[in-house]
């Protein structure tokens, strides 16, 4: 048996997990691990706000309040079913009594794929059963990105509900360099390309490889702009898609973090960074104190050389590539506010 069979057999003795359909029980049981505690090893101490959801396999677990033992919690028992302490801030501490076994998933991530399986799937019964669709993995791939903890479930059901699903060979254009954006797209499946062509490359730099759940796109529908780059299917495949009105009301807005420049010094002062997306030639005439600087159009290339723990206060000279750049960046994971109005307000 693979682990994560094992994964999923040891979820299933979980409530609510038992109730998650199985493939998103299997996603679920790829992002956990069985962990140990030694005796008298802490699992969380009374007061902490970390929002992750603990469930006990083997040994007791005591429950501390001031001091003292006010419960136990032992593996297999029905008790253990259940989280344990789920409130937050955590009313008691909880200490291994012996050898403990237990799993630890984010709290946000198991909301929304319960909010999901309960509200989501049955309504889009439409896109399932088709062989090239790729089935639920792409759109479990998209809810497990910490972005979409951000937006409400009401919006989650209407982006499913209102994406198309269109056809590709190999080799065909999904959209073109210099075109109007129109659409927000999914890959579902298949792979992809991204390329941008400039004066000393007609046939275009890649600038990117896309996979199964990756998405493309935002960056013209946020900005009103110009598409900065070319999409190529590199094997047959398909996408999903969603129009730019219902991509901005139900998905962007959600996403992004607007901040005020007083507000913005306040998180690079408290070791925050400017990043400026704008381009090399305007940023060398004029940029914010100690802003790093990488374009727009490179923000997908050069996205590993930033730091998952660092928050970042992205900014252009109005604030609409800021928030192209955001959005692309909370995707992904990142801690990323936008400059309300763009450096240009700022001088004003």
């Amino acid at each position: 048996m693979s682990t994560e069979d094992q994964n999923i057999n040891l979820l299933k003795g979980f409530s609510p997990l038992d109730g998650l359909k199985r493939d998103n029980l299997a996603a679920l049981a790829r992002k956990v691990q069985l962990r140990e505690l030694s005796p008298g090893q802490v699992l969380f101490k009374e007061g902490d706000t970390e929002k992750r959801t603990f469930y006990i396999a083997t040994g007791i677990l005591e429950l501390v309040d001031q001091g003292k033992v006010v419960g136990t919690v032992e593996g297999g028992s029905e008790l253990a079913r259940n989280p344990i302490a789920p409130v937050f801030p955590r009313r008691v501490s909880a200490r291994a009594r012996d050898r403990v076994q237990f799993i630890s998933i984010d709290s946000d991530l198991l909301d929304v794929m319960l909010t999901w399986d309960q509200t989501g799937t049955y309504e889009v019964s439409e896109l399932q059963g088709k062989p090239d669709t790729g089935g639920d993995d792409w759109m479990t791939m998209l809810l497990q990105t910490k972005a979409f903890h951000k937006i409400p479930p009401a919006n989650i059901q209407a982006i499913f509900m209102r994406m198309q699903q269109i056809n590709y060979r190999s080799g065909d254009v999904i959209l073109k360099q210099g075109t109007e954006g129109d659409y927000f797209y999914v890959l579902t499946n298949g792979s992809a390309i991204v390329t941008r062509e400039t004066p000393l490359s007609k046939d275009g730099i890649k600038l990117a490889e896309l996979v199964v759940g990756d998405t493309f796109g935002e960056e013209a529908l946020i900005s009103d702009a110009k598409r900065n780059a070319t999409v190529t299917m590199t094997s047959d495949g398909s996408v999903m898609r969603l129009g730019k009105d219902d991509f901005k009301k139900l998905l962007n807005e959600p996403m992004l973090d607007w901040v005020s420049y007083d507000d913005a010094q306040k998180i690079i002062a408290n070791g925050g960074v400017w990043l400026d997306v704008r381009l090399p030639s305007e940023y060398e005439n004029h940029h914010l104190d100690k802003a790093i600087n990488i374009p727009l159009y490179f923000i997908r290339l050069k996205m590993s050389t930033l730091d998952p723990a660092t928050k970042y206060v992205v900014c252009c000279d109005t604030g609409r590539r800021s928030s192209a750049g955001a959005y692309i960046l909370s995707g992904r994971g990142f801690q990323a506010y936008v400059l309300q109005g763009g450096i240009n307000k700022e001088q004003n």
